[in-house]
């Protein structure tokens, strides 16, 4: 037979591996199934339906699609393909003879038979088989051809028809005269035996699967760099499919090891029985120990080390916690063989970290293309939508936000409904999320310390979408850590960083606004924190009852104009109010008081001429009220010793500033836009750590004084353009550090 364009055992680059090389090794097998076909005969019929069938399956396919031209050869890619695919399938068509190509891919796929022991199907489509044996009937005068083509190298005819002779005699199937989908099972049925996959998962859950498990089989492949046990962790959310990734990749590789062992919850097994009792797993599933339990943990521990070390191990260690969970099972990589491989599941990174994992592998969301696929196997048992449904899929996409766990469960729960009921579960879901959701989602949070499970439902509630540095600050003023606790959810997998903004899946939204409703779901005034004006609304109108909520954070969007006035002395309800953010809300009357416990405040367009007299919010850090009704702030000295911020731009009643005295930390305040302004309380001289000060287009303002012991050491930006009345300014030799002045 005439030479191969490259050595079929090599990587592509020209040397030769030994056909020696361990078949089992992880980096040898890519594909289970190969099929060569000749195009123009059977793309679009057997070929491509038998390809879907295998891929709905589980088994990964490899199926040729680029239309070659006439002597062209084989590539590299293609014979790499055939090499790393554990069957072959050859459908023999009517035409298949008349390609030299074909033939050349058949005489590759016999030698990678030969050296890799390669199983090989004949599939005999709309051709006598003996004619394919024979090399007569149909095939007669394609070979008839090949030999006037080839008369210098009779050599290449003779090889091409003692493979065919012999591939075509290898047990098979002749299409002819039956039904194409029983025979397409049936051949599906054949090949999951011969691969000795279990296939755990099911076939529609492993919709766009294939490429992460390249991936993570590429992740497990050995270094050179690195002669050893190789640890490889998958972490992802809940619901995302990291148990089904990794039951994949464990049935693909698993034959390739001595002894295999999944342990499917090793948290579960932890918390019932400790570290013993997933070690206990381990013996059982790997060396077959019989009188496990009669073993001290001391002995088991001594086996742990002495007999896993001296074979090679798969252990799929799934759901882990803590990293306690993997440090106590004493199983040190370093003592393993090397060709053995652990791969821990978890939600959090930062275990897999701490552990030492030489590779970390994310779980991600569906893509949109296979999130609709996976919806319409569930909810249709096909690949497409029923007709009827097409403005409706998009509404359930929507809701489960490409999340494996969502599609499916929504799926299944809408089989078999029409339209109509489509449209009334939808309504009822948005409100009530499926419970099988929330259930996987909900032990996330529970595992979350105090003052992460505040952040989450903070996030979850208010934030999500919001840049990082403004939702820091928030969660700062309230006392909590985010510098640390954010990045902690992100190890956790419940948020996401993308371009400076926090993002948390809709679907962990969702349970972080049923965690806070939960106990009382009908009541807002019992809640912890409210996102929407109407539960706002309907807590301040209950009779004289007291409003838990330390966290009120309304939505700028919402429609507020069919709602009928507050009546502003219920504000006095909300005693335990840490943070408000309120936009241009209806009240009558005046407050009587705001709760002193407040630390946040933004009330754009407060509707109030000035702050209650008794408002002494010892914590208040930001007071933000642009756009505001205020003609004078407070009367007289009021003492704010944590004030930071103060916005009050825009409020185009305001006359004069207060007396600055007893917010000796302010570092921002915002006068801009109040056009009525026309005095600021001289004691500004004494902010000795504000930073910035706007004053622009305060089209009233004649004299800026700074008093006569004015210590403004910190400012940096002062803005007065547009100050058009203004007509004596201070001494600004003082502002050591000013760096921007702008007067225009």
């Amino acid at each position: 037979m005439s030479s191969l364009p490259f050595d079929l055992l090599s990587d592509g680059a020209g040397t030769s591996s030994s056909s020696s090389k361990d078949y089992g090794s992880i980096e040898n097998h890519k594909y289970d199934v190969f099929i060569s076909f000749r195009g123009s005969e059977t793309r679009n019929s057997f070929v491509d339906h038998l390809h879907s069938h295998l891929v709905r399956k589980g088994i990964f396919t490899f199926k040729d699609d680029k239309q070659l031209q006439k002597g062209e050869a084989i590539s590299p890619q293609l014979l790499q393909a055939i090499r790393r695919s554990r069957v072959c399938i050859i459908v023999f068509s009517r035409d298949y003879a008349s390609s030299t190509w074909c033939l050349d891919e058949m005489a590759a796929i016999d030698e990678s038979r030969k050296k890799l022991k390669q199983v090989v199907f004949p599939v005999f489509y709309d051709v006598d088989p003996s004619h394919v044996r024979k090399q007569n009937g149909v095939y007669e005068n394609a070979f008839v051809l090949h030999t006037k083509q080839f008369g210098n190298n009779s050599d290449k005819v003779a090889q091409w028809r003692t493979t065919m002779t012999h591939l075509a005699g290898s047990a098979g199937w002749d299409v002819r005269n039956r039904p194409e989908f029983g025979l397409i099972e049936e051949m599906t049925d054949s090949i999951i035996e011969k691969l000795g996959h279990s296939f755990s998962g099911s076939a529609d859950d492993l919709i766009g699967i294939q490429p992460h498990i390249e991936a993570l089989e590429s992740l497990l492949k050995q270094r050179p760099e690195h002669d050893g046990c190789r640890v490889l962790g998958i972490w992802g959310m809940d619901g995302i499919g990291k148990t089904t990734l990794a039951t994949v990749l464990y049935d693909r590789i698993s034959y390739q090891f001595d002894a295999c062992c999944f342990v499917e919850n090793v948290s579960k097994f932890y918390e019932n029985g400790g570290a013993i009792a997933v070690q206990k797993q381990i013996l059982c599933r790997t060396i077959e120990e019989k009188n496990i339990d009669t073993y001290s943990p001391p002995k088991i521990s001594q086996i742990m080390r002495n007999r896993l070390r001296k074979i090679k191990l798969l252990i799929v260690l799934d759901n882990v916690e803590q990293i306690e969970q993997l440090e106590e099972l004493d199983i040190k990589p370093k003592f393993l063989h090397t060709k053995s491989r652990i791969i821990a599941i978890t939600r959090d990174k930062h275990i897999l970290q701490a552990y030492g994992a030489d590779e970390v592998f994310e779980a991600k969301l569906m893509t949109d293309e296979d999130a609709y696929k996976l919806l319409c196997r569930k909810a249709f048992k096909s690949d497409y939508a029923s007709s009827g449904f097409a403005e409706l899929i998009p509404e359930v996409l929507i809701y489960a936000q490409r999340l494996p766990l969502a599609v499916r469960v929504l799926g299944s729960f809408l089989f078999s409904r029409n339209a109509r009921q489509w449209s009334l579960i939808l309504d009822k879901i948005e409100k009530n999320p499926p419970n099988k959701i929330m259930k996987v989602l909900h032990v996330s949070f529970e595992e979350l310390e105090q003052d992460e499970k505040e952040i989450f439902l903070h996030v979850a509630c208010f934030f999500n979408g919001e840049r990082k540095d403004y939702v820091s600050r928030i969660l700062n003023v309230c006392g909590l850590n985010p510098d640390i606790d954010i990045p902690l959810l992100v190890e956790k997998s419940l948020i996401t960083i993308r371009n400076d903004e926090i993002h948390m899946h809709e679907m962990l939204c969702k349970l972080g606004k049923q965690i806070v409703q939960e106990q009382h779901p009908d009541e807002p005034k019992s809640w912890s924190r409210m996102w929407l004006y109407r539960d706002f609304h309907h807590a301040m109108i209950t009779n004289s009852e007291a409003i838990k909520a330390k966290t009120i954070i309304l939505n700028k969007k919402e429609d507020v104009s069919k709602f009928n006035k507050l009546r502003a002395e219920d504000l006095s309800k909300m005693e335990k109010l840490e943070v408000l953010i309120l936009y241009h809300t209806n009240f009558s009357g005046k407050p009587i008081c705001l709760s002193d416990s407040l630390r946040y405040v933004l009330w754009n367009g407060y509707p109030f001429m000035s702050l209650p007299s008794n408002f002494q919010p010892h914590h208040l850090e930001e007071l933000n009220m642009p756009d505001s009704s205020i003609e004078q702030l407070w009367i007289g000295t009021q003492h704010l010793p944590n004030l930071k911020r103060m916005d009050l731009s825009n409020s185009k009643n305001l006359k004069m500033t207060p007396c600055f005295e007893g917010v000796l930390n302010l570092e921002r305040l915002d006068l801009s836009g109040c056009i009525n302004l026309s005095q600021v309380d001289s004691s500004i001289g004494l902010l000795t750590k504000l930073v910035f000060l706007s004053l622009q287009n305060c089209r009233n303002l004649v004299n800026l004084d700074f008093g006569n012991a004015a210590t403004l050491w910190s400012l940096k930006v002062l803005c007065l353009s547009d100050c058009t009345k203004l007509e004596n300014t201070p001494d600004f030799s003082g502002l050591s550090i000013l760096q921007y002045l702008d007067m225009d």
